[in-house]
């Protein structure tokens, strides 16, 4: 009996303990443990249609881990999965560089890419997306080409900038040895983004027929004659040079014969202290418009090999030699200071002609090159005519040149970011998108009016013939970031007017007559030759004929350009300048 009062007690205890269990995981939370809808078990169905419990136990999983960024052409879908994507991973922001050089307005060549990373921002902040990106910038007074050589030279120890506005130039060299990105197939997918650049400026962008860039933007080199030195050569000779001067030039009237005439008129007659004065240190690209404007060429289309055009060559060098001998431009030129020593010569009216480039009109009224203060829109109008370059002969014809400056992206962008390894082709993607928010439309339009370069898309186009956009933009009545309007306030208020717009439209005439330098990768190697020759004969160390052999004789030593360069033509014997 004992035996069997306790067996009962047992039961009675085994009981209350399993009530006590049922009891605990029902107060937990219904009696049902939570699953995600994509891994709960469905109860079992009777014959009759009754349910029964299932007997398989709910289990708890973590969220699926989204998919693999692919680009679709379209920024706010594809700027999301990208955030999504390398925020459940673990990373929540991304660093990147921006780097980029030219005259002082045109800062928009690096704030693009902030602005770009302001709006990609935004997008994903409007997601719930816990993602963002942040921007270094190095921007850098002055041309590309020490850039370039920067950028290259910390490409070696991984140091590069991930993002370079630069010349157009650098596209072949650089993807020849790798140091930019093949952004064919992210392009493929923007489609109705890359249709709106001007189909001329995409050519710039390519190298064996895949794209390494994206325009940013692109100009015209206009010859500015000074007004005020024109009209005291009117006044002591009675001849206008400036009467129907830009329709002469266009047709081919005047040339650079007369141009030196002109110059020498300025010059012997007190109204100016130099004829022509041009850029500094390079002979790229500027100065290459003499090749053209002689009738010569610097590549083969049919072999793509670069060419040394003896004749052209030869002419232009004897236009600078014979220059400098009779005092039209100074003999050391190629060492001349940009801010204390050309600008200021042009601004205060101490030369007749300048040859330029379109970024200088507002850069005039932007920087204090002539006592102490900048000119007013009114007065570089005023003061500056302009025309195309003149052809080198009669018969010739006039030309301007094109130097797109592109977005190139560097094949390790992304470097300094968290797994990079692991994760590089989407820190690539995104690098991409930066570099379209950075071409939306408003954004170029903007770089334009300021910097006075001309627009590589036709939206751009489309705003900066929009007046009240621009007196919006004058007004800095727009979308812009704080960081981005606070740069560009104060260039913003002495660039954008009616009078630089008008010029905008009038330079922009010019692409029709312009010229492209070979995007060859030896070029800059050889654009380095030609402007040691120029400076030679300036100086008057060596004479136009020795200087065309000067060239000729480091083509053939250089091992690369030897079998890169074709020598056409000679030296013209029965040639007269002026």
């Amino acid at each position: 009996m004992a035996s069997r009062t306790a067996l009962i007690a047992a039961a009675i205890i085994i009981i209350i303990i399993v009530a006590g269990v049922a009891y605990y995981y029902a107060s937990k939370g219904g009696g049902k443990t939570a699953t995600s809808p994509a891994t709960s078990t469905p109860p079992a169905t009777t014959a009759t249609g009754a349910t029964t419990p299932s007997t398989t136990p709910a289990t708890t999983s973590s969220p699926a881990a989204p998919p693999t960024p692919e680009l679709t052409g379209n920024v706010e879908k594809d700027i999301v999965s990208i955030g999504k994507y390398l925020a459940y991973h673990g990373i929540h922001e991304a660093r990147f560089s921006v780097a980029s050089a030219g005259d002082p307005n045109s800062v928009m060549r690096v704030y693009a890419i902030v602005e770009a990373a302001y709006r990609l921002n935004k997008i994903l902040e409007q997601n719930g997306v816990d993602f963002k990106i942040v921007i270094k910038t190095d921007f850098r007074r002055g041309g590309g080409d020490k850039l370039a050589q920067d950028f290259e030279t910390a490409f070696q120890a991984n140091k590069n900038p991930d993002i370079m506005a630069n010349s157009y130039k650098w596209i072949a060299r650089f993807a020849e040895e790798g140091y930019i990105l093949d952004i064919t197939p992210y392009v493929d997918k923007y489609q109705s983004f890359i249709s709106d650049f001007y189909p001329s400026l995409l050519n710039a962008v390519k190298w064996k027929g895949k794209y390494y860039g994206i325009p940013q933007d692109t100009e015209a080199r206009p010859l500015y004659w000074r007004t005020d030195v024109a009209a005291c050569i009117k006044k002591k000779t009675g001849i206008d040079i400036l009467a129907n001067l830009y329709d002469k030039v266009k047709n081919g009237e005047v040339t650079w014969h007369e141009v030196y005439k002109y110059a020498e008129l300025a010059v012997k007659n007190g109204c100016s202290k130099w004829g022509v004065l041009h850029r500094k240190g390079s002979a790229h690209p500027d100065l290459m418009q003499f090749i053209f404007a002689f009738g010569g060429e610097l590549e083969d289309p049919k072999t793509g090999k670069l060419v040394v055009d003896v004749p052209a060559v030869y002419k232009w060098l004897y236009v600078e030699w014979k220059m400098a001998r009779e005092g039209l431009i100074p003999k050391d030129m190629m060492s001349w200071d940009w801010a204390k020593q050309i600008h200021p010569a042009v601004v205060c009216g101490k030369t007749l002609i300048w040859i330029g480039g379109t970024w200088h009109w507002t850069e005039w009224q932007t920087k204090p090159y002539c006592k102490g203060r900048p000119l007013t829109a009114e007065e570089v109008k005023k003061y500056f005519y302009y025309t195309l370059f003149p052809a080198g002969d009669h018969g010739d014809k006039p030309v301007t040149l094109s130097q797109p400056f592109v977005w190139m992206i560097a094949s390790n962008a992304g470097k300094d970011n968290k797994e990079y390894n692991k994760y590089k082709d989407v820190y690539h993607m995104l690098a991409f998108l930066l570099v379209v928010k950075a071409s939306d439309p408003d954004l170029i339009a903007i770089h334009s009016i300021i910097s006075a370069h001309l627009p590589v898309t036709k939206k751009a186009a489309a705003l900066i013939n929009n007046k009240t956009w621009v007196q919006k933009l004058a007004n800095l009545e727009i979308q812009l970031s704080p960081e981005v309007k606070n740069a560009i306030a104060s260039i913003v208020k002495k660039t954008v007017n009616e009078i630089n717009v008008e010029f905008l439209a009038n330079a922009s005439k010019m692409l029709e007559y312009t010229k492209l330098t070979p995007m060859h990768p030896l070029y800059p190697k050889l654009a380095d030759i030609f402007r040691d020759a120029v400076n030679y004969v300036l100086l008057g160390e060596m004479t136009p004929k020795k200087a065309v052999e000067y060239i000729i004789s480091k083509v053939k030593a250089d091992p690369e350009l030897s079998k890169a360069v074709e020598i056409k033509g000679e030296i013209p014997k029965n040639w007269q300048f002026p």
